[in-house]
């Protein structure tokens, strides 16, 4: 009866959930996958993150440690990983290349939006009116909530007429 016990506990801590740099992971997925379910981390630096620190790709994220947790974390906040892999290279306000993670990607680029559209450039302006910035075409995409609008019509159903005798 104990020996049972003893083998579904690991079972049971697979199914726990885990927080990794403010971000609940299901217990049960891989270390790999898991990684990069954080805002900030690709699936490029999540194998690098696992590669760097000796720690199997296939492993659940449940099964880790605590110190395999604080590692992961410490290594998120501070990553040494080249150039090509940081998001946040030439930083308008330092210059420097860095790396940021979660809340602190969502921030900057809300604020990196802010000041395109203060400036009244071509991104800020094409920000503030909902269209793509990037040279794509309008012509038949990007038709959100213009279904209402010129182009697109729908036929109305014919209308019965009645005699009356």
């Amino acid at each position: 009866m104990v020996e049972q016990i003893q083998k579904q506990k690991p079972e049971m801590r697979e199914e726990r959930m885990v927080r990794i740099l403010s971000k609940d992971i299901e217990g049960n997925m891989q270390v790999y996958a898991g990684l990069a379910k954080i805002k900030g981390i690709s699936w490029s630096l999540s194998n690098a993150i696992c590669t760097i620190l000796k720690i199997d790709k296939t492993k659940k994220i449940g099964s880790l440690t605590n110190e395999e947790i604080e590692k992961i974390s410490k290594f998120g906040k501070n990553p040494e990983i080249p150039i090509f892999l940081k998001n946040r290279r030439k930083d308008f306000e330092s210059g420097d290349d860095k790396h940021l993670i979660g809340t602190d990607l969502e921030l900057r680029k809300e604020f990196d939006i802010k000041r395109l559209k203060k400036i009244r450039s071509y991104r800020g302006l094409r920000h503030a009116s909902g269209l793509p910035l990037r040279g794509q075409r309008t012509r038949s995409n990007f038709r959100r909530n213009r279904a209402k609008g010129s182009g697109i019509k729908k036929k109305s159903a014919p209308v019965k007429k009645e005699f009356i005798k």
